[in-house]
């Protein structure tokens, strides 16, 4: 009479033990894709866009959209999350850039605090501004998370990705460095949490509509 319900715990322990094991597994292959699949390179580096997009985090960043802008990659540069009270001025000046040949062409945007607001943001600007491709500038390590956002956002814009390489970040070796690790790894967590946001936001879309 009490062997049933004792082999059934086991069963059910025993299944509990699989799923973990099972599920922690498959979290650390997909870091490990993650991590070595980053973007070693610029592809179609020479296609033009509509406009360059900027998400803030690093003056390479920056520095690589007023290149790609003084070289006509582009009709304008857009960058999102920037500090309240920079103007285009100021920021062409830390950037050792003549304000007078571009400052018609940069747009700042100042709503965004994350990867998520950066999309919504740009999204907003490049349909009041009837834009149809962008090229977007970030750091390579957040460019999967960016990616996401963005063509979450915007599916029918199309999107460049135009990856930065901070020196300070060692993406080919990350794992000799704990500091590279675990920038990485923190982005991997976010871009999990990304998707995982993006599929509850569709379920709830589908049950709504």
């Amino acid at each position: 009479m009490f062997h049933k319900p004792i082999r059934k715990r086991y069963i059910l322990l025993k299944l509990g033990s699989f799923t973990t094991v099972a599920a922690l597994l498959s979290w650390v292959l997909g870091f490990f894709w993650f991590a070595t699949n980053l973007p070693e390179d610029v592809t179609n580096s020479t296609e033009g866009a509509d406009v360059i997009v900027v998400l803030t985090g690093g003056s390479d960043r920056i520095n690589t959209g007023l290149d790609l802008l003084e070289l006509g990659s582009a009709k304008k540069l857009f960058i999102s999350g920037v500090y309240k009270g920079v103007e285009v001025q100021e920021l062409l000046r830390l950037s050792q850039r003549s304000p007078k040949n571009l400052e018609c062409c940069v747009k700042l945007g100042y709503q965004a605090d994350d990867t998520r607001g950066n999309a919504l943001e740009s999204q907003n600007w490049i349909e009041e501004e009837g834009y149809t491709s962008l090229r977007l500038v970030t750091a390579a390590y957040h460019m999967p998370r960016s990616l996401l956002e963005f063509r979450n956002a915007m599916p029918e814009i199309k999107i460049l990705p135009h990856p930065v390489f901070p020196q300070h970040v060692k993406q080919k070796d990350w794992w000799l460095w704990p500091g590279s690790m675990t920038l990485i790894l923190s982005e991997y967590v976010k871009f999990l949490m990304a998707h995982v946001r993006i599929w509850l936001e569709g379920i709830q879309a589908i049950l709504i509509g």
